[in-house]
């Protein structure tokens, strides 16, 4: 099993295709793709913390 620091052999490839398929992105793709991906993470974020929260909340 890997640490919370590390990532999955799975991960590791989805983020090699991932590479392969940026690299040729015009730098204005290159900034719209950045944006969404830092969306998408806050959505998480968000979506963590409200998981959290309706947790400790049932206690």
């Amino acid at each position: 099993m890997n640490t919370p620091g590390t990532l999955s052999l799975e991960q590791e490839f989805q983020l090699k295709i991932l590479r392969e398929q940026v690299e040729n992105l015009s730098p204005n793709q290159a900034q719209e793709f950045l944006l969404e991906a830092m969306r998408q993470l806050m959505l998480k974020d968000n979506w963590i913390k409200h998981t959290f929260k309706e947790c400790c909340l049932q206690l």
